[in-house]
């Protein structure tokens, strides 16, 4: 469940790199604003990439891309981490789908 107004976090260990302020929802995605936090200009290539790979229509370099944005990058939820996640970021614009448990 979800609810407008809530915050996520996105996170690169323990540091929070960015949050996403939830503006509305349309199952199985949720989208808001993004803020950037300190570390996130670190790991924002990466979200630059898989936009570009997307578009590109390129499936399995973009799979890797999100391989990578996974074993570096955790979503947390205001109730706790997520086991998976599907992360877009595009300027001030984030959306995302996101499991309790791993994506088959």
């Amino acid at each position: 469940m979800w609810s407008e107004g809530e915050v996520w976090q996105l996170r690169r260990g323990a540091q929070v790199v960015g949050e996403i302020f939830i503006e509305e929802g349309d199952f199985p995605w949720l989208s808001g604003r993004f803020i950037p936090a300190e570390g996130f200009a670190e790991v924002k290539p990466l979200f630059d990439r898989e936009l570009e790979l997307v578009e590109e229509e390129d499936l399995d370099e973009w799979d890797e891309v999100v391989r990578e944005i996974g074993e570096k990058l955790q979503l947390v939820a205001p109730a706790g981490p997520v086991a998976e996640f599907l992360l877009h970021i595009d300027g001030e614009r984030a959306w995302f789908r996101w499991s309790d448990e791993p994506f088959d």
